[in-house]
């Protein structure tokens, strides 16, 4: 009886399991065998070489990867402190405020977008690089506040007790014990962020008329002429990008939970 309610069980993942497979395992086995393959499907490093000996190529998987790094530390300096607020139980109408918070994420990008460039328009202020930064942090920023807010939502209010009763300044407690148990929730909306924002290519498309052109519009461009090859390779080198980056973190991650304040 048991074991045929574990085989039950079982059948349950299949579905899942195929799914994985087609949308996920086979789309990056292909982004693999164009990225080493020329326009024959010989084996080659050409893409690679390409890309490295193209530097309009590079200095644009170089800008960015600053654009990313500068959105993403704009959304934890606005969204740590929105999250912080939100969490705190004083507040009655807290919910309320995160749902306002989280409402526009139910928006498709493309749409806040454009109501951004319109709102640039009525303004009156051009749009560039200042507008593809503000566009930036506007779409993502749910996604860093969000992660924070839950986590410091479930954190153990019992050791900033303790830390007050054993005399410590509200900044000590802060720093010393609120920023250390809220580093998993930073560090998951790091990777919301970090990651889409390197990809993406509409948002700047949109906010900068084209004249600023990301790492994702690249890859959209080559793409798009039917250099299926050259836009595989320049594909695996963000997701590589991206992979050292997720290892990275869940160290981190794995590190705070085993030595946990320290």
């Amino acid at each position: 009886m048991k074991l045929f309610k574990s085989y039950r069980r079982s059948n349950w993942a299949i579905p899942y399991a195929l799914f994985l497979a087609i949308f996920v395992a086979l789309p990056l086995l292909l982004i693999v065998i164009f990225a080493f393959t020329d326009n024959s499907g010989e084996f080659s490093m050409q893409n690679f070489i390409k890309f490295v000996t193209q530097p309009e190529a590079v200095n644009t998987f170089i800008y960015s990867i600053g654009i990313a790094l500068v959105t993403t530390f704009l959304c934890i300096l606005l969204g740590y402190p929105a999250a912080y607020i939100l969490s705190n139980k004083n507040l009655n109408r807290s919910q309320t405020a995160v749902m306002l918070f989280i409402l526009p994420m139910w928006i498709n990008i493309l749409v806040r977008t454009l109501a951004t460039v319109a709102l640039f328009d009525f303004i009156h202020i051009p749009l560039g690089e200042g507008a593809l930064m503000f566009g930036m942090v506007y779409n993502f920023l749910p996604f860093m506040i969000y992660p924070i807010y839950n986590t410091l939502q479930k954190m153990d209010h019992s050791l900033i007790e303790a830390a007050q009763d054993l005399g410590a300044k509200p900044s000590t407690v802060f720093w010393k014990v609120t920023v250390p148990l809220s580093m998993p929730g930073i560090t998951s909306g790091i990777m919301m962020v970090f990651m889409p924002t390197i990809s993406t290519f509409a948002i700047a498309e949109l906010l900068t008329m084209n004249n600023i052109k990301l790492f994702g519009t690249t890859i959209q461009e080559n793409i798009n002429n039917g250099m299926w090859n050259y836009g595989a390779a320049l594909s695996l080198i963000m997701l590589v990008i991206i992979g050292i980056t997720s290892l990275f973190s869940d160290g981190d991650e794995q590190s705070q939970n085993e030595g946990g304040l320290l």
